[in-house]
């Protein structure tokens, strides 16, 4: 992988502010450095850019993340494939078709209940039948969501090493709380993140920030001091509304266009590439 396209953070030109390329910075000469005290969580770059006939003075602010806020499914578990054979399980004992497993990846990631109206539009105007299935499911997902679900490869390492290095972690999901905080417990036995919150009835679903910064807020962070990782379209703008630094990853259910549609502001393939966008740690993976 090549490091990010973007700076994260700002960069000033005269009287303006500027996105500049990693490109350009590794071009840069620093001149001064030092925490900005008027900006809790960020830091100034006085950088020099050679340019034709001499050097351009570009005045930076760095933001400094302090907290990273995971999306689950899709992100930190691949959980695909119990959630196609739950639904599928309902369809079939109500009588109606099966969908393919790789179909899922475009119904999940919004709440069980919009799963249920991609794959089953008749329910749409048939409370009764909302109700059934989603009774169902619930049931049928909760017997076998251990049989195929795991984490991705290489994300406990990051976590642990995230961790290590200090970073306030959490997880917010749309999938149904129970559920969230279970798969959290099984599979990541002995991890602690800071929190762990799926959807309730009394908790906005996502894009909705609210939930978003209500966590962070318990962390006394701010938006500029969050790191979201996520692997939907959903998780992207829910990190445009929280005024979050959004990280798609592409090992997920959807594409790295997509992603960046719908306001990522860099997308990783691997797990532990997500300290190309860190203050400290290694930057592996290029």
């Amino acid at each position: 992988m090549n490091p990010p396209n973007t700076f994260p953070g700002n960069v000033s030109v005269g009287h303006g502010s500027h996105e500049v390329s990693v490109a350009q910075l590794l071009r840069c000469t620093i001149l001064m450095k030092g925490p900005l005290e008027a900006c809790s969580g960020a830091h100034y770059l006085v950088l020099a850019l050679p340019c034709q006939g001499g050097f351009l003075k570009l005045e930076a602010t760095m933001a400094t993340f302090k907290s990273i806020l995971f999306d689950l499914d899709g992100t930190l578990i691949d959980s695909l494939k119990d959630i196609a054979l739950s639904a599928n399980q309902v369809l079939t004992e109500l009588g109606f078709p099966e969908y393919p497993i790789e179909a899922y990846k475009k119904f999940v990631g919004d709440g069980a209940g919009t799963l249920m109206l991609r794959i089953l539009p008749e329910a749409a105007e048939n409370p009764s039948l909302q109700a059934t299935f989603l009774q169902k499911w619930k049931q049928a997902y909760g017997e076998q969501w251990q049989k195929h679900t795991c984490p991705y490869d290489g994300v406990r390492d990051l976590l642990k090493k995230l961790k290590g290095d200090g970073y306030l972690l959490g997880v917010l999901s749309n999938k149904p709380h129970e559920f969230t905080t279970a798969c959290v417990r099984v599979l990541f036995p002995g991890f602690a993140f800071d929190t762990v919150w799926g959807l309730t009835e009394d908790r906005a679903k996502k894009p909705d920030p609210s939930a978003a910064l209500e966590m962070v807020a318990t962390w006394g962070c701010s938006p500029r001091e969050v790191l979201y990782v996520g692997d939907t379209d959903t998780d992207m703008l829910t990190a445009v509304k929280a005024g979050f630094y959004g990280l798609g990853v592409t090992w997920g259910f959807r594409s790295a266009e997509e992603l960046m549609q719908h306001g990522a502001r860099e997308t990783i393939d691997r797990p532990e590439q997500v300290y190309w966008l860190l203050d400290e740690g290694s930057k592996e993976g290029d």
